[in-house]
This record gives C-alpha cells, sequence and structure tokens, in this order.
C-alpha cells in the first residue's frame, strides 16, 4: 500500500478515515468521502486537516495519527514532521504517528498551519512513501472581548439640540472569529449618560435623549459598552468614555447689573468726558455675548454710550458741554442688547435690558462770560480824548453773582471803565491805524483767578481832513527855445483820505499866479493835468527858475483844496531837446546822475570804513587779552621812566637796582614763588650741568599753573616759557642774575668766552675802568 491514514481527534474523539490509495493513473482520481470530511485526492494521493481548539489548557494534547497502510506493527517505520511550527509547535510520536501539540495556540496569532508528514523504513534507511501534506486549523473559541481602539472619544454638540440629535457614532472591534458562532457579533449599551444620551444597539451612535442648557451644565462624560456573543450568558465586554461638550447658542440676552445708577460731570467737563461705566452680564460666551448699549429717551442729546470691546462695559460720556446754572441734573434710560443674534434665536431677545441713569451737574467757579463773542465799535477820526467808543459787557455765570472789572492790555490809545466803556485816550488818525484790535478782560473782584477775554475790534472812520497834493516830487525843466504850448510836464495828485466814492480831482493855476502869462494849466479830468508854454523862448541868465503855484481840490464833503509849488528850471538845450546846462542844477546834469545816487554812494562809504575800524579794534582787543598772563608779568617787572638820560655817566635818571630787583618784586605774588625757586636752583647748579629731573619739575609747575589758572583762556592755546639751560662754560648771561652792587661788576671773563665775545669784552672792560 503508498497511503497515509490520516485519524484527526476532535475534542479527544478520534475521528478515523479509510485509506485511500494511489492509483496508477496520473490523472486525478476522484474519490468518494465520507460525509463531512476534507479529504481530497491530489496527484495520486491523500490530504487531510485536523483541528484543534485554541486556549487548550493541557500539554502534549493529542490532535490526531497519521500511519501508513504499509505499517505492519514491528516498529521499523519511522514518522516525521516537516514544516512551519514541527518541533516546536507540534510533535509526533515516531513510532505511532501520533500528533500533539506542545503548548496553546492562539487562533488570533495563526489560526492555520501547513505541515508535511514523512514515513520511513529504519531497516532499509528508505522513504516509504513519498511526503504527504496537510493543514491543521486552530478552533476560534470566545476568548477576546470587545475592544474601542480609538477611545476615549470627544462630541460636541450644540446646546439645546432636539432629541434625537446625532451626537457621535463609536465602534469596537472583536479578534475573535466573526464566522464561528456570535463570537465576534457586538451589541451597544450605555453605563453612564442614559438621562440625556441614548445608542443604537447595533450601529453604536450616540443620540441626544433630552434638551441641555450650556449655562447649566457644560460637558457630559458617558460610558458606552460593547457586549460579543450579542449580549448572551458568557459574553466577553469592552467600555469607552466619551466626552461631550455643550456648544453654546446666543439663547442668553443680556441684563443690566444694577437697576439704578447715579454718576456726577463737573461743568467745566469738555465734550468727550468719561462721566461712568456701567455693566451687564450676559451668560453666553464669545461672540453670543458681545453687546451694545444706547441710549433711549435723551432729548436733550447731551449723553452717549459706547462699548468697551474687550470689558463689555458701557462708557457713559458727555457729548454735550452742561451748565450748571441752566440744568444741574439729567435722567436718562441706558439698554443693552446683543450684537449678534441669529433669527431662529430671536425668541430669546424680544426684550432688553433697562436701567435708570441719573447724572448729577457740579457746580464750578466760571470766568465770567461776556455777552457777545466779540465786539466791533466805529469812531470818526480827530474825535477828542475821553471819545465814547462802546460798551462791553460781562457777567458772572455763578450763583453768587460777582461784581466783574475790566481792563485793556497793551493798548495806549484806549482804557475802558469799571462799566466796561471804551474810551480813546489818544489822538485817532484814520491815515495812521485804520483798524485797532483790542483784547478786553473782565475779571471777577472776588476771585482775580477767574478771568477772561474778548477781542474787540475799533475801525476809525474817515473825515476829509487831508488835502490832495502832489503824488511825487516833480524835476521840471523847459528848454530856452520852447515853443509856444509845449508840454513840459504832466502832474497828478494823491489824497491819504478814504472817499466813499473814487477820488477826483480838480488843477488850476492859483489866483496868485493868474498874471502870470509864462505857463498855463490844462485839466485832464482823469486826476491828471498837463503844463504848458505861454510862449516862446526863455532865458537862462535872466530868468533861470519858475515858480507856479498850482491848486488842488478833491471832490471830499467838505471839499479840500492845496497850494502845491512847481519849480521849472531854464535849461540850455541840444538840438533834440536834451538838456545840457541848467540853472541850480549843473552838477547833476552835467554827472548824470542826482543827488540820491550822491547819497548812496556816501552812505557805502561810510559803511566800508566802518567795517574796517571794527576789525582793527577787534584785533587790538585780542592782542590785548589773549595771554593775560603774560601781560601781568609785564606790569610786575617793567618800569617805565620818562626822564632823558645823560649817557652811561647819569646814574641818577634811574636806579639800576630797581630793573635787579624783579625777584624781590615777584616774592609779592604767591603763585610765582615756586618757579622762582626753580630759577634759583638752576643757577646753583650751573656748575653740575643739565639737570633732569628739575627741568620736569618746572614743567609740571607751569602746567598745574596754567590748569589752575582762573584767566585762562577757554580754548586751547600755545604758552611759551623761557627756560635757562645749564652746564654752558660760559655761565649766564641774564642780567637778572647778576651782582646788584657795583663793586661786584666784573667783565674780565668775557673776554676768556671766545672770539664771539671779544666786542662786549672790549665794551663792558674799558666802561669798568674808566668808572672807576
Amino acid at each position: 500500500m503508498d497511503c497515509f491514514i490520516f485519524l484527526p481527534f476532535l475534542l479527544g474523539i478520534p475521528l478515523l478515515w479509510p485509506c485511500l490509495k494511489a492509483t496508477e493513473n496520473p490523472k486525478t482520481e476522484k474519490v468518494k468521502q465520507p460525509e463531512g470530511s476534507h479529504l481530497r485526492v491530489k496527484r495520486g494521493w491523500v490530504w487531510n486537516q485536523f483541528f484543534v481548539p485554541e486556549e487548550m489548557n493541557t500539554t502534549n494534547h493529542l490532535i490526531g495519527r497519521i500511519r501508513s497502510d504499509l505499517d505492519n506493527g514491528n516498529n521499523s517505520f519511522q514518522y516525521r514532521l516537516l514544516g512551519v511550527g514541527a518541533g516546536s509547535i507540534f510533535d509526533i510520536d515516531p513510532k505511532t504517528g501520533d500528533i500533539y501539540a506542545k503548548q496553546k495556540l492562539d487562533r488570533e496569532e495563526r489560526s492555520l498551519y501547513t505541515l508535511r508528514a514523512q514515513v520511513t523504513d529504519t531497516t532499509v534507511g528508505k522513504n516509504v512513501e513519498t511526503e504527504s501534506e496537510f493543514v491543521i486549523r486552530v478552533l476560534d473559541i470566545n476568548d477576546n472581548e470587545p475592544k474601542f481602539l480609538h477611545g476615549p472619544y470627544e462630541a460636541v454638540v450644540p446646546e439645546m439640540s432636539p432629541e434625537g440629535t446625532f451626537v457621535i457614532q463609536v465602534t469596537a472591534s472583536d479578534a475573535d472569529d466573526p464566522a464561528t458562532g456570535n463570537n465576534a457579533r457586538l451589541l451597544y449599551s450605555l453605563l453612564q449618560g442614559q438621562a440625556y444620551f441614548s445608542v443604537e444597539p447595533t450601529t453604536g451612535i450616540i443620540r441626544i435623549s433630552s434638551k441641555m442648557d450650556r449655562e447649566l451644565q457644560e460637558e457630559y462624560w458617558i460610558i458606552i459598552q460593547a457586549k460579543d456573543m450579542i449580549g448572551q450568558h458568557g459574553a466577553l465586554s469592552g467600555t469607552a468614555s466619551v466626552l461631550i461638550k455643550l456648544s453654546d447658542i446666543n439663547d442668553n440676552k443680556p441684563i443690566f447689573k444694577d437697576s439704578f445708577y447715579r454718576l456726577t460731570v463737573s461743568e467745566s467737563a469738555p465734550m468727550g468726558t468719561t462721566i461712568g461705566r456701567i455693566t451687564a452680564y450676559d451668560n453666553d460666551i464669545g461672540e453670543n455675548a458681545e453687546m451694545e448699549y444706547f441710549i433711549e429717551g435723551d432729548d436733550s442729546q447731551t449723553f452717549d454710550i459706547i462699548t468697551n470691546n474687550e470689558t463689555q462695559e458701557g462708557i457713559v460720556i458727555l457729548k454735550k458741554e452742561v451748565d450748571f446754572e441752566q440744568q444741574n441734573h439729567y435722567g436718562i434710560r441706558a439698554k443693552v442688547r446683543n450684537c449678534h443674534v441669529e433669527k431662529e434665536l430671536m425668541e430669546y431677545h424680544e426684550e432688553t435690558s433697562s436701567t435708570y441713569i441719573r447724572v448729577q451737574v457740579e457746580d464750578v467757579d466760571e470766568p465770567p462770560v461776556f455777552l457777545l463773542p466779540y465786539y466791533v465799535f466805529e469812531i470818526f477820526e480827530e474825535n477828542p480824548h475821553g471819545s465814547f467808543i462802546g460798551t462791553v459787557s460781562a457777567v458772572d455765570p455763578d450763583q453768587r453773582k460777582s461784581p466783574i472789572r475790566y481792563s485793556i492790555t497793551g493798548s495806549k490809545v484806549f482804557s475802558v471803565h469799571g462799566n466796561g466803556t471804551i474810551i480813546n485816550t489818544d489822538h485817532l488818525d484814520r491815515e495812521t491805524s485804520a483798524w485797532y484790535n483790542l483784547s478786553v478782560t473782565a475779571i471777577e473782584r472776588d476771585n482775580a483767578q477767574q478771568f477772561s477775554s474778548v477781542p474787540v475790534y475799533v475801525q476809525v472812520l474817515n473825515i476829509n481832513d487831508n488835502a490832495p497834493e502832489f503824488s511825487q516830487y516833480y524835476e521840471t525843466y523847459v528848454c530856452e527855445n520852447a515853443d509856444y504850448g509845449q508840454t513840459i510836464q504832466t502832474i497828478s495828485a494823491v489824497d491819504r483820505d478814504e472817499s466813499v466814492e473814487e477820488h477826483h480831482f480838480y488843477f488850476n493855476l492859483s489866483v496868485e499866479d493868474t498874471s502870470n502869462s509864462s505857463f498855463i494849466i490844462i485839466d485832464n479830468q482823469d486826476n491828471t493835468a498837463v503844463v504848458l508854454t505861454t510862449r516862446t523862448g526863455f532865458s537862462l541868465q535872466e530868468e533861470p527858475v519858475f515858480y507856479i503855484p498850482i491848486l488842488i481840490a478833491d471832490n471830499g464833503i467838505p471839499p479840500l483844496t492845496s497850494t502845491n509849488t512847481l519849480t521849472v528850471y531854464v535849461c540850455d538845450c541840444d538840438d533834440k531837446g536834451n538838456a545840457q546846462i541848467c540853472s541850480n542844477k549843473e552838477l547833476s546834469f552835467s554827472m548824470g546822475f542826482g543827488i540820491e545816487v550822491i547819497v548812496a554812494i556816501l552812505i557805502c562809504v561810510t559803511v566800508i570804513f566802518g567795517f574796517i575800524f571794527l576789525i582793527l579794534a577787534l584785533k587790538q582787543r585780542r592782542k590785548q587779552t589773549l595771554f593775560p598772563e603774560k601781560s601781568e608779568d609785564f606790569r610786575a617787572n617793567i618800569f617805565r621812566y620818562d626822564d632823558e638820560g645823560g649817557g652811561e655817566e647819569d646814574t641818577e635818571a634811574f636806579d639800576i637796582v630797581e630793573l635787579r630787583n624783579s625777584t624781590i618784586m615777584r616774592e609779592r605774588k604767591v603763585r610765582k614763588t615756586a618757579s622762582l625757586e626753580i630759577r634759583s636752583l638752576y643757577r646753583q647748579s650751573l656748575q653740575v650741568g643739565p639737570d633732569s629731573a628739575v627741568f620736569r619739575k618746572f614743567i609740571l609747575e607751569k602746567l598745574e599753573e596754567a590748569n589752575t589758572d582762573p584767566c585762562a583762556p577757554p580754548f586751547d592755546c600755545l604758552q611759551t616759557y623761557a627756560f635757562e639751560g645749564t652746564g654752558s662754560s660760559a655761565g649766564s648771561l641774564s642780567s637778572l642774575g647778576s651782582v646788584v652792587t657795583e663793586q661786584d661788576e666784573n667783565f674780565d671773563y668775557l673776554s676768556d668766552l671766545g672770539p664771539r665775545f671779544k666786542r662786549l669784552a672790549y665794551m663792558f672792560g674799558s666802561a669798568v675802568q674808566s668808572n672807576k
């Protein structure tokens, strides 16, 4: 025989299967199988499958047996298992072919094992038959509870949602085999939260079972349970927690905390002043709690309320200035409402909350108030001093009605009486000043700190008090060879008075000059006139100058006239009529320019010379003050004598000893003592040579004097000092260190100094001998 017999054991009961022989035909031969078996024929050999329940507690659990039909029981056949799990999970009795499970099997880890079986004849050492493949299936048992893989769960649902509103769907999974009984069939239920929520048993959908108000409770924790085996006895279960938050809807209107507010405001407070704050509360949150305040029934339009978007407070501000004397208190009603309300929620906001605000106006001491914002007065010019100008009036707006006094500052032309009457104190001339801008101050007599001012404009009205006159100075000349009727000058006039109508001037010769037959005036009726000659020929020698009195009248009320003299010079002219030589004008016309040019030149020359003198003075002053220390030394050491000496033999003119006692003079000044001591040290050290330490001390001493000198200039400057060196074989040549008596004078040492001092030795040596 060439086939295996597979004997599976299910739950300890052996299942015997007949041996199915392989056929010689290579085709697959269908073999009739017992009912309920898993045998099938494949390529001439038979394979089978075994079933073993998972989680069996016993070890070496017999699963089944394989046996060759050639095995006659003489124990010469040996059975072996090959494949995944052979030897580790499954084992086989080599003699009997019994298959055992060595450990517990978990279907959730692996539900199918595919193994191969071999049988070997130990006497010959060869396989008796070819390998046969079989399967071991692990049977499922309900050993896994349902698990919620994504818990804990969280959901958000609007507050006041109706019953049946979907909240969230939760799902559990069971690792057991869904094809084995009801091991993986789950059933959902609530363990906590049944009062507000419900769950669909098969789907795990959680719904709302009753309305909930977020303002009462914002969060709900519920516990959901999933049971397998559709909740039957012995079923396993798992739980999960679900956090359900209620989102806010605008179902609450804002309400004032207080029904009455009392506020105060000073009557001097400007517009926009914050008077106080009112507060309302809203149980909603976020955008649903945003509110706005408004005033209802304020006919005076004196106050307003704005909303602080951060604190949601209402800020009461002053919209118009208040006056305690006119109204000392106000009553307003304020309301509040939400800014964002959906239509379906309007039912919650039908009635708005309101509060009453009483505003008390506080009285303050106010400055006087003028009856008009400004005053304009008129007065004719030339009115006498003390003439009435106008009256200003101010009152104290407070209840005590303090008396008022008035003053005008900065004006010498006007003054004001105690009753506010303004008068002039000086001459008024419209042509000098047509308008005056005054400032009148009203001051309370009881409190000088309270005052106010008002602008007052005074217009000086015109009267015809200025006669017309020439518009300019005319330089008129007439040629000796002038013709009859020749125009020599066109004249015009001006009037400083103001005319209601346009100025109109009339020109005529004065009565005194009517007998003058040399010139006539023709009025052009346009405020100008021309002067014409009435004869031919003029003589520079006989009549060099003509004076023509001209009468000019204006159209004022009453009209004014003036006599203006036109001077006409007779000139010698060329053929073209250009003046060459005129009487009293020779210099001006010959030079080609007038007096104005000469005056301008003189002014320029004067300015130039003045500038030069100023520069020289500044330079001289700078020389005198640049080095005050040096000038002080000169005053202390130089002695001036105005006597004229009689030569070298005259010793009475001045005392040479005084010149040599400069050290004594310097001793009077304390600041020079240190330097004099240094000089004496140098003179004492002539025989030693240069001393760098003494020289350094001298420099430091001078530096200290310069730093502490209060008369030193405030800028950087260079100070020089004459320092006598040491170590010269000739000694010191300074006269300041010479002997002070004639007996000590000896210049014989000069002859020892070399050729350069030969002349000095001759002069001073011979002089000493002659004196002796």
